[in-house]
């Protein structure tokens, strides 16, 4: 737990979080909550596929956690991207999880290609509902 800008705790949601209706549940799970990420995409602001953005606090601690946490951000971030399809979304409690998330997310950078990208469209089109969202 760390704390926001506004000075509250900011706490990731988890399994059984009592904060989660059984319809964001539903949008998390099925990706349907990227939806609104596609406005993002249209104005040039994301890509479709690419590191996943992480919120402001999340950067501020991992940056001086992980060293190679910052790397994520040489490319535009994405809807999905190789970390997700791998199964490394969620909650990430620990530093060793948010590390394996890292290094997919650099893993991807050094071997990006177009064919690269075409293989995580479809990967996160055919995984259907992810266990691992909430």
């Amino acid at each position: 737990m760390w704390i926001q800008e506004n000075g509250q705790a900011m706490v990731q949601a988890k399994r059984g979080d009592s904060r989660i209706t059984k319809l964001g549940s539903f949008l998390r799970a099925s990706n349907l909550d990227e939806l609104p990420q596609l406005m993002n995409v249209l104005r040039g602001e994301m890509s479709l596929v690419g590191p996943r953005p992480h919120s402001v606090p999340d950067n501020e601690r991992y940056r001086v956690r992980l060293q190679t946490y910052m790397r994520r951000h040489a490319m535009r971030p994405g809807m999905t991207g190789w970390a997700q399809v791998l199964g490394l979304r969620g909650a990430t409690e620990t530093d060793e999880k948010m590390a394996s998330r890292v290094q997919a997310d650099v893993d991807y950078i050094r071997n990006w290609s177009f064919r690269l990208d075409l293989k995580i469209l479809l990967m996160t089109l055919l995984r259907g509902r992810d266990s691992n969202a909430y």
